[in-house]
Formats: structure tokens, C-alpha cells, sequence
């Protein structure tokens, strides 16, 4: 799995973290998107960008709550960034509604819980098919027709 993540200044011992885990429990290639720029906003929307034109299967982004990369994230067609902040919603992000990117606050969860969190997203896969498909269907329509 191709791994895109990146991060605002303030998460950047965080995302050091993350890249850490992803390796050592092989869960994919990662590609450092950066963290030096203060606008979190253009470090999100080249993640996701990245993740919808299909270069990388996931993407992950970090600030200081997490809120302002998922909104940048969801302006970019074909980027679905879910906020995660437990481990049911980090495993629901991806077998209900198909996300493509976590996002998650540097300040707002703890490392422990953080690691868990990427595992969980990273590790669960949507189910064609599953009662959740309509769902699907009708967001990435509507994405598709904006």
C-alpha cells in the first residue's frame, strides 16, 4: 500500500511517530509530504490530491485537532478525509465510507491512542456490495456531478 502523509508545523513529532509505525509494522511505503509550511491547508490539499488522482491508496494528515487538514482535504474532489479521534470510527471511516484519508489531531490524542488509530484505518477495507454501498454511491455522485 502506497502511504501519502504530511502534516502542519505543529505535528511534526507526530507524523515522525506515524511513519515510524507504518514501517515498522509494514503496513506500507510512506511518502513525507512535509510539515514546514505554516498553511496547513496547501500541505492537505497536495496530500489529497495525491490520493484522488490514485498515486497513493491512503493518505494521512495531521494538525493540531486534526479539524482544519480534513476540511481542506474534502474540497479536493475524490478526497474522502475522515477526522478520527477512536477506534470505532477509525475502522468505520473505512468499512462504512470508503475514506481515503485520516485525519488526526497532534494535540487533541495521545500517541499510544494515535498509532492505534492509523493501525485501525490502515488495516480495515470497505466492502463492495455492503449495506453501506448506497451511501457511498450517492457522495461520490454528487462529487462527481460538482
Amino acid at each position: 500500500m502506497k502511504i501519502a502523509i504530511g502534516c502542519d508545523p505543529n505535528a511534526q513529532t507526530a507524523k515522525k511517530e506515524i511513519i515510524k509505525l507504518i514501517e515498522k509494522k509494514c503496513l506500507g511505503d510512506v511518502k513525507d509530504f512535509g510539515s514546514t509550511d505554516p498553511i496547513y491547508s496547501n500541505v492537505a490539499i497536495d496530500v489529497a490530491e495525491a490520493v484522488a488522482r490514485g498515486n497513493f491508496d491512503k493518505g494521512i494528515l495531521i494538525c493540531g485537532t486534526g479539524i482544519g487538514v480534513s476540511i481542506a482535504a474534502n474540497k479536493v474532489k475524490g478526497a474522502y478525509a475522515a477526522l478520527i479521534s477512536d477506534i470505532y470510527s477509525a475502522k468505520r471511516a473505512r468499512l462504512s465510507n470508503d475514506a481515503n484519508i485520516a485525519c488526526l489531531g497532534a494535540f487533541t490524542i495521545g500517541s499510544k491512542l494515535r498509532e492505534e488509530l492509523v493501525e485501525a484505518f490502515l488495516t480495515n477495507e470497505f466492502e463492495p456490495g455492503c449495506a453501506s454501498q448506497p451511501k457511498i454511491d450517492a457522495f461520490r455522485k454528487y462529487d462527481l456531478e460538482r
